[in-house]
């Protein structure tokens, strides 16, 4: 992965579906306006891109991929996410947060049986984050809170399929630099706090 050279911050938030990193994301944005910083939020897949289009289609199940199409699919999206928004931002000095971003295709592809290496591999090329954070919930929990949204459930979200997911959350941190994993569990003021705790050091 390329080191960030560029003026701007590169911040992800990771986590399984329903852990809260969307919401994380909101806070943190507004935590560095407030602190006078510019401030771009995304997320992945993207809406803006074809590939991100049909990863939504395909998560929805309106479509039907192999795992290893979806994954490559996820890869393709970030390469335009990169190039076309997230480069831009940070070259313009902008702190840029993504809700979700090679780490996603490490986890959940991982859990669909594919290698894990392999996943490194295709996203090599891409930018390392400045800092990632893991928002470190159980596939049960997460199950409730997306059965509250009321919404149909997406490809990946189910219990069984969740826990495999976060076995390699778990481990990504061993392998590499500045990922740290907050307690998703707690209220979101204790998990913002916990946040912002490690983000002060980038201010």
């Amino acid at each position: 992965m390329e080191k960030n050279n560029y003026p701007g911050k590169f911040i992800v938030l990771e986590g399984l579906d329903g852990s809260g990193q969307s919401t994380q994301a909101k806070l943190l944005q507004d935590f560095l306006a407030e602190n006078g910083k510019q401030v771009f939020l995304t997320k992945e897949p993207t809406l803006e891109f074809e590939a991100g289009k049909k990863i939504k289609e395909i998560l929805r199940g309106e479509k039907k991929s192999g795992s290893k199409e979806l994954q490559e699919l996820f890869t393709q999206d970030r390469g335009e996410h990169l190039e076309k928004i997230v480069i831009p931002a940070l070259k313009d000095g902008k702190f840029v947060i993504t809700d979700r971003y090679f780490f996603s295709t490490f986890a959940y592809g991982a859990s669909d049986g594919l290698d894990l290496n392999w996943l490194i591999k295709i996203n090599s090329d891409f930018l390392m984050p400045d800092i990632t954070f893991i928002l470190k919930v159980s596939p049960k929990i997460c199950i409730e809170r997306i059965n509250k949204r009321g919404t149909k459930k997406e490809l990946f979200e189910k219990e069984e399929k969740l826990a495999k997911v976060l076995k390699t959350y778990e481990i990504l941190p061993q392998r590499f630099e500045n990922m740290f994993v907050i307690n998703g569990e707690n209220s979101i003021d204790k998990v913002f706090a916990d946040i912002k705790e490690k983000i002060n050091k980038l201010l």
